[in-house]
Formats: structure tokens, sequence, C-alpha cells
């Protein structure tokens, strides 16, 4: 049983008969009933996709994780319904973050900034239908001009708005991937002196040498985290029982 999983992908060039080509590696951190963090998967495709996705999250069960309370994603097409077909009872938070980039995308250099200081009324509002209000708010006032933005905005709500249902301590881990980000970022430190991997093999042993490393030193779990796995064990006690009574 994990509490909380984050999946994003990373990209690499690879060597493929002859020719390089753009390669994903999948990865997956796992934050277990202890609130500690880890790497629980690395895997290699030609390139990110939901189904694959699904194969990763099956390949997982298959090697024991039995439940997951909460998956923190990007906004990958599918990505809910993989995790869905795997993993029903699951709750899914599309990153917050990566939902912000998508959206100043669309909108002018000189708007920038006071746009994204209405869109933290969204997302910082203190429950859903109070966000959902000041997004129709700024939808009102912003919407002749960034339509494209409030309509990814409003056909992701449900997943965009999934860590409402919790408070704050819980808001601020799952709303975001910047925990897999921030490992990707190691990632790049380990592997910057490879600009081409000879194949697939290569990649994932460079990758998982690396995440030995990096995991060495995730010797803390996350703060308070007490009172965040009883507010957890509150809101799910039929599934969480089992596990931590064997804890």
């Amino acid at each position: 049983m994990y509490a909380i999983i984050f999946m994003d992908g990373i990209y690499y060039n690879v060597r493929e008969e002859g020719r390089v080509v753009k390669k994903v590696v999948y990865v997956v951190i796992g934050v277990n009933l202890d609130g500690e963090k880890d790497v629980l998967g690395l895997y290699v495709d030609g390139s990110e996709s939901a189904k694959y996705w699904m194969s990763v999250l099956s390949h997982l069960k298959n090697r024991g994780v039995e439940d997951i309370l909460i998956a923190s994603i990007d906004g990958l097409k599918g990505f809910e319904q993989a995790i869905q077909a795997v993993y029903p009872k699951t709750e899914i938070q599309r990153c917050i973050i990566h939902q912000i980039r998508s959206t100043l995308k669309y909108v002018s250099h000189k708007n920038k900034k006071e746009f994204a200081n209405d869109l933290k009324t969204v997302y910082k509002a203190i429950d859903e239908k109070t966000g959902y209000e000041n997004l129709q708010k700024i939808k009102e006032k912003w919407g002749d001009h960034f339509y494209a933005c409030f309509k990814s905005w409003e056909d992701n709500w449900t997943h965009l708005s999934t860590f409402f249902q919790y408070d704050d301590e819980i808001r601020k881990i799952m709303y975001t991937t910047n925990v897999i980000e921030s490992l990707n970022r190691q990632y790049r430190k380990y592997t910057k002196t490879k600009t081409i991997f000879p194949n697939d093999d290569s990649l994932i042993k460079m990758m998982y040498l690396a995440t030995m490393k990096i995991t060495k030193k995730w010797t803390s779990r996350y703060h308070n985290w007490n009172s965040i796995i009883s507010k957890l064990t509150i809101l799910y006690e039929e599934r969480l029982e089992p596990y931590l009574n064997n804890n």
C-alpha cells in the first residue's frame, strides 16, 4: 500500500538501428505509510503514452503494490483512465504546476504576471466551490483574449480539483509532481556527460546507478507525517487498517 505515488517521464537520446531516437524513461516515486519516499520503478519506451503507463502500473501491481490512495500525474491524455483501469479506487490529481505552465503559454508576456496572480485565487482557494467560482471570475476578466486557457481548466477540473478534498498538509504534497521533477534534475546531473546512449540497457543501467546514489540521501520522511497519516486513516479507514495493523 502506498499513500501517494508520483509519475512522470524524462527523455534521452538513444542509438537504435543506426539512428538516434528519443526515448522516455518512465519514473515512479512512491510514498509509503511511514512517510518515506522511494523510486518504485524505471521503464524505457519510445515515447510517453497512457497505454504504456498502464503496463507500468500493471507491472507494479504484479510486483505487489496492492493499493494506492492518491496518484499525482501530469496532463498526458488518457493517463487518468490508465490508472483507473489498474487501480480503480485511486484518487487522481493532475499537477497544478504543469497546468499553470501549459496555461501561460497562451498568455502574452505583458499579461503573464497579472494572469498568474489571478490563477492563484483558483488553486489556493479554501475549497473546490470557491476555486471554481474564482476560475469563472477570471474567465470573465480574460476570456475574450485567452479562451483556450480556460477550456483546459474546465475540461480537466475533475482531476485538477481533487486536492481540495484534503487539508493543507496533504494538499502541499499531492497537488504538484515537483518531487519527481526534482529527481529528474538530479538524473540530468548524473547523465550530463552522455549525450547519446548506445542502447536501452546502457540508459537504464546509468539511471539505476544514479537512483541508488540519489535515494541514499532520502533518509527523512515527510514533515508532520504522523498528522498526515492520521487524517488519511480517517478518510480511508477500511483500506488502510490492514496495512497499518501489519506495521
